[in-house]
């Protein structure tokens, strides 16, 4: 007796294509509830502090001025990197905070609406998108103390300046998608948020965040491959002027995120009803 043999590739191609349009769909119809969500996030970050909105600055003004006091001081010696050294501290240190912050976006927006999540049916979508429009109004301010820094230090206007948002735009783009993926791991396991601290730590320092990339060793292999480097190199030299030396290599690590993108939001979409389900129980 011959046995039948049934092939679902087809079928199961189809439920993804259909799962895929309707979270792009629900994405659309949730955007007022995004916006509202991250105004409501923004006002309570900064209403209850006396500085307030300054704290937006806080992270890379202090790391930038403390790279650039070794530095002065003769601490350390860095090598040449064609820009005044104190626009490419706060430059760099700048970008990676926008980077690191894309990352941990989706995981923090997500804990912080656990609550709501398990008592209200709305588009779980709607919690990554208000990370996003966070993560976009904190970047714009860091950004215009960074116009500062390149005016104050003399390297004035470049039309590559016009660009600079969309390579900021491509490093959001990047990191919320890393974020993505990260995120049901890390509601699972508390670990996972402590060790993204700590790898992101690490990264920093093999990424041409305070110095320039060496000219020889393997610290150089590491930080050519490295997927952060043409994010982090391409963002700063638009913004100063310079031609981008691995523009290429940018362009290939966004043409990747796309993708990556609607995989980790459909995976985001399978798993996160579940994981709140479980975890309100």
């Amino acid at each position: 007796m011959e046995l039948e043999t049934k092939v679902y590739q087809k079928e199961n191609n189809f439920r993804i294509g259909k799962m895929l349009k309707e979270s792009l769909a629900d994405i659309a119809s949730s955007r007022f509830l995004s916006f509202q969500l991250a105004k409501r996030d923004i006002q309570a970050q900064y209403r209850q502090s006396y500085l307030g909105i300054i704290w937006a600055f806080v992270t890379p003004l202090t790391t930038a001025f403390v790279w650039i006091f070794l530095n002065s001081s003769g601490t350390i010696r860095v090598t040449d990197t064609g820009i005044p050294y104190p626009v490419y501290a706060f430059s760099g240190t700048l970008l990676w905070s926008i980077i690191k912050d894309a990352i941990t976006s989706p995981m923090s927006s997500t804990n912080s609406a656990k609550g709501i999540m398990s008592k209200i049916n709305f588009p779980k979508e709607a919690i990554i998108i208000s990370g996003v429009y966070k993560l976009l109004f904190n970047s714009s301010i860091k950004v215009l103390l960074l116009l500062v820094f390149i005016f104050f230090y003399g390297i004035g206007f470049h039309w590559s300046l016009l660009l600079f948002p969309l390579a900021i735009l491509g490093g959001v783009l990047f990191g919320t998608t890393l974020g993505l993926l990260i995120t049901p791991l890390g509601m699972l396991y508390k670990d996972i948020g402590q060790l993204i601290g700590f790898g992101l730590g690490f990264l920093m320092y093999v990424t041409p965040v305070v110095y320039a990339i060496p000219k020889t060793g393997i610290i150089k292999t590491v930080m050519e491959l490295n997927p952060f480097t043409p994010i982090i190199l391409t963002a700063r030299d638009l913004a100063v002027g310079m031609p981008p030396m691995y523009l290429t290599y940018f362009f290939i690590v966004i043409a990747c995120s796309v993708p990556l993108f609607f995989i980790a939001l459909l995976f985001y979409r399978i798993s996160i009803p579940i994981l709140v389900e479980r975890m309100s129980a």
